[in-house]
């Protein structure tokens, strides 16, 4: 954003007194132009509001928006409400002449009958849910054969497959959460405790269908997981979103399910199989799958309906570089409302992720207030997150600028509501060189930069930069800590994390007037600094040798 030489003058009139510099008059009206731009960082740097930013995340996170779920009342009032604060800001619209970028979407409300295998008693959904992605009014499995197939993994690059000499086809395989590197804490095996993409579930349920299989059924699992079986059943009851047909290139199984472990070791104990003997030989590469010489039958019967979400979009355009830019993404969605409730019936999201939405908000004003940059600077609130990184996904494939001029992404989700800390936690520590200017912006606030400290919950593959990251374009997700500036804090902190793990995709997730959101603050300047580094430079950063990402983004910038 250009800035005329009456507001530049307020500008800089306003700096020096904050920063208690005294000059001439030839010298205030004729500054360095380096010295221009640092006074305008300063103030914007030290322009974040705690109140500002607490005030916005409560009205985000209140019960008038209903939980933010995409393709509602409540969804469009999200939408129009991000769009304002883009445009009060001043910002262009990033998206042609238009903040918006319609996500077309398909609402799956699966109504599951009971779940057969055997004479086990199965109660929906709190041991068993059970969906299906197929725009279908009924989906069916009858008497499919169940197979133990371990892990569900099929890696070439580690030499393992879960499904190697086995047959699936109509099947329902019977799958373990995480991956082999989690159960065991042996680095040399996968990543070690830090999850791969082979153990989240949207991959196993996608591998299942590759395999042929017709059902797939995970076994929850609490520490593999990182969340309670409270999480499936919220998540996984009412209606799923997934993009169109025409849009999908991953299949399907027909019926997708989770089981809890009590009903996974009866199950066990049905087929006269000792479940802990079998996680034990799923660790094996040698592994073979097992049939349980049960049959599933389960239908399910969908109510489809064709909606639409929407991508909110702005831009604080370049100069030298304006066709390359810099990206700030977050998700505005949340899992909305569920009218079977008795009571409180509203998710409202506060920390995921009003936190995060009002962050790149924040972030934006705080470019608003500076001169442009060489590069834009573009903001995305994205929708259907919590459905499977549906709006990002979107993106990714429709993107509104050619994805090799993205020079990188910065994404946050979850922020920190309570005290600040002394480092600041990289997810997915060690893949992306946007790391090290993270790290630079840390080192203003004495902060160092750290790995996650439960790499196993696999929160690199979790959130909405994976969209990006798997087109090639370097992206990053960070934010909070682990360790404490003010040792007295320590108390307060403990709680509030008891808190929100206990309210994560709950009812709970609310907004507390006696949160400080310190933490957040500091980590939205570490961020802002970071992209505003990236946006006066020429540099263009990369995937660090040896990750996934690599190879694609080297084929897309033609290195």
């Amino acid at each position: 954003m250009r800035i005329t030489a009456l507001a530049l003058s307020a500008l800089l009139i306003s700096a020096c007194a904050d920063t208690e510099t005294h000059r001439t008059d030839k010298q205030q009206a004729n500054p360095p132009t380096g010295e221009v731009k640092k006074l305008a960082f300063n103030k914007a740097y030290n322009g974040f509001d705690a109140e500002t930013y607490k005030e916005a995340v409560k009205t985000l996170s209140s019960d008038a928006f209903e939980g933010r779920e995409p393709a509602t009342e409540g969804g469009r009032k999200t939408v129009a409400w991000i769009s304002e604060q883009f445009r009060d800001l001043g910002l262009k619209p990033g998206n042609g002449d238009s903040y918006l970028q319609k996500v077309p979407l398909v609402a799956i409300d699966s109504k599951p009958g009971p779940l057969k295998i055997a004479d086990l008693d199965f109660e929906y959904p709190k041991n068993y849910v059970a969906t299906s992605s197929r725009p279908e009014a009924q989906i069916s499995l009858d008497n499919s054969e169940l197979v133990f197939v371990g892990y569900g993994v099929n890696a070439p690059e580690y030499n393992w497959n879960d499904y190697d000499g086995i047959d699936m086809k109509g099947k329902t395989a019977v799958i373990l959460i995480n991956d082999p590197g989690y159960a065991t804490g042996d680095d040399s095996m996968f990543t070690g405790k830090a999850m791969t993409y082979y153990g989240r579930w949207t991959y196993k349920y996608e591998e299942a269908a590759r395999q042929g299989a017709a059902g797939a059924i995970i076994i929850h699992d609490t520490a593999p997981a990182s969340y309670g079986w409270q999480v499936i059943e919220s998540s996984w009851t009412g209606p799923q979103y997934q993009l169109p047909a025409s849009e999908i290139t991953d299949q399907a199984v027909d019926v997708a399910m989770w089981i809890s472990m009590d009903r996974a070791q009866a199950m066990f104990d049905k087929a006269g199989l000792d479940l802990d003997e079998w996680q034990q030989k799923a660790l094996a590469k040698d592994f073979q799958a097992q049939p349980l010489n049960l049959k599933a039958s389960i239908t399910v019967n969908n109510e489809v309906r064709e909606s639409e979400s929407h991508n909110v979009l702005a831009t604080v355009p370049g100069t030298s570089r304006a066709d390359e830019h810099v990206i700030y993404m977050a998700h505005w969605d949340h899992i909305g409302r569920n009218r079977s409730l008795e009571g409180d019936q509203i998710y409202n999201g506060a920390v995921d992720n009003a936190s995060g939405t009002v962050g790149i908000i924040e972030i934006a004003r705080a470019f608003s207030r500076l001169p442009a940059s060489k590069r834009s600077v573009t903001f995305i609130a994205v929708t259907a997150e919590e459905q499977g990184l549906l709006g990002s996904k979107y993106f990714a494939a429709h993107p509104t600028v050619p994805l090799r001029n993205v020079v990188g992404v910065f994404n946050i989700d979850s922020m920190n509501a309570g005290a600040e800390t002394s480092d600041l936690t990289v997810v997915g520590y060690g893949k992306s060189e946007l790391e090290d200017l993270v790290a630079q912006a840390a080192q203003r606030q004495n902060r160092e930069v750290h790995a996650e400290s439960s790499p196993e919950r696999g929160g690199f593959y979790r959130s909405d930069h994976f969209s990006l990251a798997k087109k090639g374009v370097p992206a990053i997700f960070a934010g909070g800590g682990s360790e404490l500036k003010n040792p007295a804090d320590q108390a307060a902190q403990d709680k509030l994390r008891e808190h929100l793990g206990k309210c994560y995709h709950q009812v709970c997730d609310e907004f507390d007037d006696n949160w400080t959101w310190a933490g957040a603050l500091s980590d939205l300047k570490v961020m802002f600094e970071a992209g505003y580094l990236l946006a006066k430079s020429d540099d263009f950063p990369n995937w660090r040798e040896g990750t996934e990402f690599k190879a694609i983004r080297d084929a897309d910038r033609g290195n």
